[in-house]
């Protein structure tokens, strides 16, 4: 890759975390959403034990959905940025540079996908500092590995979304249309796969969620509770998706008119 390419990387890259930085309101709402869930609903129901959960308390189950609610929902940002370059011509000028698009939408790729790792990682210290149980050290950097891939897999998604659109307000309704769901068939909250009280439906749309196998491969490697399948497992089908969402987002993007 030529030195240019590389520069277009790091600026897009720089420019992404130089946002996230400034934009304090950002960085607030996005971490106190997360944590909202983690006390209200982990302390809340602390001892409570719902069907098809093994864990004695509540919020060992809650704490891996929850970082990986952080890191969701901050990747959507990138798709947002995409809308706003391109109302303000910002786009336009980055589209007329002399470097490739492919080295322009892995620099935001990145971006997004370093400033949603980072408020991840803030949730998690936070739930460690509150007593979650850690498996293993080779358990938790094999966590951390899911969490890049769920904001780089996120990040692809919002791409897809934001390519595909113009409507700043209809982006963000069809987000929340999509990525609600997403997250409460995906076991983060309350085990849906193992709770054989719910109608077969929903366990087999939780098995369809590409969501479930994220949140699923995060609380395995992270406290190894109420996991459903072998978090090396669910690694590999993470990485295929991965690969899908930035394959996509990358096609599609090359493929926008600003």
């Amino acid at each position: 890759m030529q030195r240019i390419e590389l520069q277009a990387i790091y600026v897009m890259w720089l420019r992404q975390m130089k946002r996230f930085v400034r934009s304090r309101s950002r960085i607030i709402g996005t971490i106190v959403q997360p944590l909202f869930f983690l006390f209200i609903l982990g302390f809340g129901l602390r001892s409570a034990t719902l069907p098809g959960m093994t864990a004695e308390n509540y919020v060992d189950f809650i704490a891996p959905g929850i970082v990986a609610m952080a890191i969701l929902f901050s990747s959507m940002y990138t798709g947002v940025s995409v809308l706003w370059d391109k109302k303000f011509g910002f786009m336009q000028e980055i589209l007329v540079a002399p470097v490739s698009r492919f080295s322009i939408v892995i620099g935001r790729t990145l971006g997004g996908a370093t400033t949603a790792v980072l408020q991840g990682t803030i949730v998690l210290i936070i739930a460690l500092f509150l007593g979650i149980p850690v498996s293993s050290a080779s358990g938790f950097i094999l966590g951390y590995i899911f969490m890049i891939l769920i904001g780089l897999t996120s990040v692809g998604f919002g791409l897809i979304m934001a390519s595909k659109m113009e409507d700043f307000e209809g982006f963000q309704i069809i987000i929340t249309l999509i990525i609600m769901p997403l997250f409460f068939l995906s076991s983060a909250i309350f085990p849906i796969a193992t709770n054989k009280e719910l109608p077969e439906i929903l366990i087999t749309l939780s098995y369809a969620n590409p969501l479930f196998y994220m949140v699923d491969g995060l609380r395995g490697s992270l406290t190894n509770i109420d996991n459903v399948l072998n978090p090396l497992m669910n690694l590999v089908i993470v990485i295929f998706i991965c690969i899908i969402m930035l394959g996509t987002g990358v096609y599609l993007f090359n493929k926008t008119e600003a």
